[in-house]
């Protein structure tokens, strides 16, 4: 249910809304527009009364039914793009936003030496992972914290944002203290417990979608950390499982305009894990481009016949650099340019 409030209603008007729902038991959650106010209410609607007993209410312009189970990832709680500043760059705002680095972070100079190139090639946030959830239990699984303190040290050496994974609900705090954005891997989008966690972190997080996953159910899984107060949320399409074995998985680019006919929130496009071969990385990012993802998540590695994690589809650093340019042309050409990168470190020889 959706509670507009009049033009002009004043902040009184406003908390006492919000007062009688919380008598219903439902949550409001505000969305400030540029002319007003919308009360999204959030819980189970038990009596019938309720929307009609809203709408007598002072201030309030109109009452709506959302049919859609998701309701504050939904256009309807909001009509605008939700924009994402993630130390100085913005997710959202009708640029593309490159993630590059490593699948899995190996050690400092691996990292840093990554981490520069991909500055100097134009990304715009820094990526690697520290916990990483694989297929077999005895594949390299990470560095833990000390691959966050080699990540916190690349960031240091480029100024570049960082993001990478939190797998568990108790690793929460400990990876925020590292990253600026928090990513939910596509194994964990409906580990509830932990989307409650990165809710409450007040860090933006990246939620990725599952292998099988509806768009209704990656919304919903995106819900869960909206509904605890946390509005900074990047879906991120990575592929779904398909009978198809020519690729790693089924890219859906269609999701692209789906999510963004659906949702306000930002989307990015994972090539890397979409195709699983990193010679279709750059024809796919460039399609994700034109479809209008807000941004790329890409995996790049020095010597990826050597990667501990991901060799197959990670792109060499001359690679990334030729895709920059690729993206550059193609931004050009759709009207969808690479975002500006953020104040960069100095870079030494």
């Amino acid at each position: 249910m959706l509670i507009v409030m009049r033009m002009g209603a004043t902040d009184e008007e406003v908390r006492g809304v919000l007062a009688r729902l919380k008598e219903f038991n439902l949550e409001g959650h505000l969305s400030p527009g540029k002319e007003r106010v919308v009360i999204g209410a959030v819980g189970v609607i038990g009596d019938p009364d309720i929307r009609a007993q809203m709408g007598r209410m002072s201030g309030v312009d109109e009452v709506i039914a959302i049919s859609r189970p998701y309701k504050l990832t939904g256009r309807e709680f909001q009509k605008e793009d939700t924009v994402i500043d993630v130390g100085g760059v913005k997710i959202g705002d009708g640029t593309m936003v490159v993630m590059a680095g490593p699948c899995s972070i190996e050690n400092e100079e691996h990292m840093v030496t990554t981490a520069r190139a991909v500055a100097a090639s134009g990304a715009q946030i820094l990526r690697g992972g520290a916990f990483k959830p694989r297929t077999s239990p005895y594949a390299f699984r990470g560095l833990g914290e000390e691959g966050l303190q080699h990540l916190a040290a690349a960031r240091e050496a480029t100024g570049l944002p960082v993001i990478t994974e939190v797998m568990e609900a108790r690793d929460v705090e400990l990876v925020a203290r590292y990253a600026d954005i928090l990513q939910i891997g596509t194994r964990n989008m409906q580990n509830f417990m932990l989307l409650d966690e990165v809710g409450l972190a007040r860090k933006p997080v990246m939620l990725k979608r599952g292998l099988s996953a509806t768009i209704d159910e990656w919304l919903l899984a995106a819900e869960y950390i909206m509904a605890k107060g946390n509005r900074d949320v990047i879906l991120c399409e990575r592929g779904i499982r398909t009978f198809e074995t020519a690729t790693r998985n089924t890219l859906d680019l269609s999701a692209i305009p789906v999510v963004k006919r659906l949702s306000h929130l930002p989307i990015v496009s994972d090539p890397a894990h979409g195709t699983g071969h990193w010679y279709l990385v750059d024809p796919m990012a460039r399609a994700s481009m034109a479809v209008g993802a807000d941004g790329l998540m890409v995996e790049v590695h020095p010597n990826p016949d050597h990667a501990l994690s991901d060799g197959p589809q990670s792109l060499t650093l001359e690679n990334f650099d030729s895709l920059m340019r690729s993206l550059e042309r193609v931004g050009e050409a759709v009207g969808h340019p690479l975002a500006p990168q953020p104040q960069l470190a100095a870079v030494a020889d």
